[in-house]
């Protein structure tokens, strides 16, 4: 390690004093103004993670639904999955560092974690539209080549095209070619394979209006538009142009705020959809005629998706194990359909993309979709490898054409994260072949109304909980407390769990109706405030 080269470049990209940071599910976040020392160091974490497992990594510069101001970086394993947990704890320890202590705890890290510093690294690098963004991806190229690593600078790319290509790159281009062109194109094969097979009625029906939340999902929608057929009119809305990233615009305020966003007239009926920021994520809505909001969220999303490969795996006769895996926060409702009409199973995990992802991995077909509309399909190698069998060995007409329908499913969907543009393109294959409106596809079900609220604690860790995060094993009696709060109203539910950044803890109750749902969270959210040592003065109905 050239330790004159690391220290020149460190006091090139300072730590501000008394600055602490954790890496968490979303990488590190903050004031873009903060974090030019900490997207240099991730620099060098991601040539030191490239050696110890001889492979490329990605290196994401986003903030994905925050505000404009802010800025976050976050690493990519290799087959396009989040960081190993291990090195998060490395990300942390090097984010943190002082100056002078950086070569040692490299050392360190080299020791614990097997690294060689003589072998090859080589990072793929994106970012998102924030004016910070460009500056800081030129941090990360220093704290890369300070310890002689390569990179592939892909400039404006989505969150999930960067998870694509260093997948593809990985997998000799199994997975695709580590190409925007090779993503557009992959994508766009298997949604004009699948729209084939639709008998779509009417011209209303192939017409999408899309929120972008004037970020990149504008940009690489408007680089995709050549690819798609003529039956596919998109429209893209808040494409950066006019107005601030994310600011009353995108999948998070829609689902937040329970309401369209600005920049999008929309008439009765109409199928509208929001990307997020870095679009990863994205929910679906419309008005009715008596002007009505509809949210369609990833609850309902995962609901159609599931209806539709599970009619495909009955036609195949393969037997296939298929599963939902969901969180705590997924409508009761939405739990109740999948498990007693659909027949499907459904795991409940801890919230975090992490936790849903690691869970299907154990099925021949995962579903996960978190409530905000982050999610997407897993296929397991052996079910991937049949299902291509029978496209070119099936004699049965029935059984072939669905396996095809399943193959193009497979090359439509990102498996290594959840991604708009793909799950839009799947949402839209499936609602066409289906010949379902967007009024039916929300009628499946009515979502429970409910509630969710957050009380200020002076110590999160406080609460304890168990059960996939659904009961509190502390503090003594909340648990207690809280079912016989829940047995005061009909198809009540109610949990708290400490949130994973502040001193907060987060409420999410549901009844039978608004008012119900409304009056179990503050009942709940009290009994916190009075057991879990509430700042501050008591909530407030």
């Amino acid at each position: 390690m050239d330790s004159e080269a690391l220290r020149k470049y460190s006091a090139l990209h300072p730590k501000p004093a008394g600055l602490t940071l954790q890496y968490g599910t979303a990488g590190f976040r903050g004031r873009a103004e903060q974090l030019d020392h900490i997207v240099f160091r991730m620099g060098l974490l991601a040539a030191l993670r490239s050696k110890a497992v001889t492979a490329t990594i990605g290196i994401m510069v986003t903030a994905s639904h925050n505000p404009e101001e802010d800025n976050g970086v976050k690493l990519v394993d290799p087959l396009g999955e989040m960081l190993h947990p291990s090195w998060e704890e490395y990300a942390t320890q090097l984010a943190n560092a002082e100056e002078q202590e950086l070569q040692k705890l490299i050392a360190e890290i080299c020791q614990k974690a097997a690294v060689s510093l003589h072998k090859d690294a080589l990072v793929f690098i994106g970012r998102d539209t924030r004016p910070s963004s460009k500056k800081l991806s030129q941090s990360v190229i220093d704290g890369i080549q300070v310890l002689g690593g390569q990179y592939h600078d892909y400039g404006l790319v989505t969150t999930p095209q960067l998870h694509y290509m260093v997948c593809c790159q990985n997998t000799q281009g199994q997975y695709g070619k580590a190409t925007l062109e090779g993503y557009y194109e992959k994508l766009s094969k298997a949604f004009m394979e699948l729209i084939k097979q639709s008998h779509c009625s009417g011209e209303s029906q192939r017409h999408l209006k899309i929120d972008c939340a004037n970020g990149i999902g504008a940009l690489k929608l408007s680089e995709m538009k050549p690819y798609f057929p003529q039956e596919v009119l998109i429209h893209i809305y808040n494409d950066g142009t006019k107005e601030k990233l994310n600011h009353l615009c995108g999948a998070d305020f829609v689902k937040v705020h329970q309401k369209p966003p600005g920049g999008l007239d929309m008439k009765p009926n109409e199928r509208c959809c929001s990307f997020d920021g870095d679009a990863d994520r994205i929910v679906y809505y419309y008005k009715d005629t008596a002007g009505h909001f509809h949210l369609i969220d990833g609850d309902k999303i995962a609901t159609l998706i599931s209806i539709f490969l599970k009619e495909l795996l009955a036609k195949v006769k393969q037997n296939f194990k298929m599963a939902v895996v969901q969180t705590a926060y997924a409508n009761g409702n939405s739990t109740r359909y999948l498990q007693e009409t659909l027949k499907v199973p459904v795991h409940c995990v801890k919230t975090g993309v992490k936790h849903l992802h690691h869970k299907a991995q154990e099925f021949d077909v995962g579903v996960y979709f978190e409530a905000n509309g982050h999610g997407t399909v897993l296929f397991s190698k052996a079910a991937e490898t049949k299902i291509r069998q029978l496209v070119k060995e099936e004699k049965d007409d029935e059984k072939r054409e669905a396996a095809k329908m399943l193959e193009n499913m497979i090359d439509l969907i990102n498996q290594t994260v959840g991604d708009a543009v793909s799950d839009m393109l799947v949402i839209e294959a499936i609602l066409a072949l289906k010949g379902l409106t967007v009024q039916q596809w929300d009628a499946l079900y009515s979502d429970l109304p409910n509630r969710l609220l957050k009380v200020q604690v002076a110590d999160r860790r406080v609460i304890d909980t168990t059960d996939a995060e659904r009961r509190a094993l502390t503090p003594p009696g909340l648990q207690e407390k809280i079912d016989a709060l829940v047995k005061k109203y009909k198809l009540s539910r109610a949990f708290v769990r400490p949130s994973g950044t502040e001193d907060v803890v987060r409420i999410y109750a549901e009844a039978d109706t608004q008012e119900n749902a409304d009056a179990l969270a503050h009942e709940v959210s009290l009994a916190v405030f009075h057991l879990a040592g509430g700042k501050g003065a008591p909530p407030q109905p």
